[in-house]
């Protein structure tokens, strides 16, 4: 936490070094909490990068009053929650009036999500109601503490708690092909 003050400080003072390094440091987290958040590598991608040019945009003004983590994983969350509010009320198109389009540009190595095992977790996690998964995400891949997704989600903290601890009973049935309790 001292560090992330000081490289919010030295930002602040036009350090492009000390953004790299926050760049460097939260990137890969707020990338996986993105993919889960919105099922889509390529928009996870663009939410990231949104995040952190607001957040270069904003330098000036910001003022780091808890963890920096945080504060970014709540701004990741906002922006898949953005994303796929707008997803689902842009109109689908049939497959067959599609237009196909192909990419040569492999995306980076470390961000393809190739495992067979992260797929169905992935999957998983994907069946969930919306606010399971986000209070999921955001503790687990987002490091936010339950007060912090309570206050997200605009719920009680009891309520977060019962949302993710719902949340993994289903994907652990989900996974293991059960019936959960909170299905009842």
């Amino acid at each position: 936490m001292l560090e992330d003050r000081l490289l919010v400080w030295r930002l602040r003072r036009g350090n492009a070094e000390a953004l790299c390094r926050i760049y460097e440091k939260y990137k890969d987290g707020l990338l996986r909490l993105a993919v889960s958040l919105s099922n889509d590598t390529a928009s996870a991608e663009d939410i990231v990068h949104e995040v952190f040019v607001s957040f270069i945009q904003q330098a000036q003004q910001f003022r780091l009053t808890g963890s920096l983590k945080a504060y970014l994983a709540t701004c990741v969350a906002n922006r898949a929650r953005n994303a796929n509010r707008a997803m689902r009320t842009r109109r689908t198109v049939p497959l067959d009036e599609a237009a196909w389009t192909t990419s040569d540009v492999e995306p980076p190595d470390q961000w393809i999500v190739c495992s067979e095992e992260l797929q169905r977790i992935a999957g998983a996690l994907a069946m969930l109601p919306r606010e399971q998964r986000e209070a999921i995400t955001l503790h687990l891949q987002g490091g936010m503490k339950f007060r912090e997704i309570a206050g997200f989600q605009n719920v009680p903290l009891k309520t977060a708690l019962s949302r993710y601890h719902c949340g993994l009973t289903r994907l652990r049935a989900l996974l293991n092909s059960e019936e959960s309790p909170c299905d009842r």
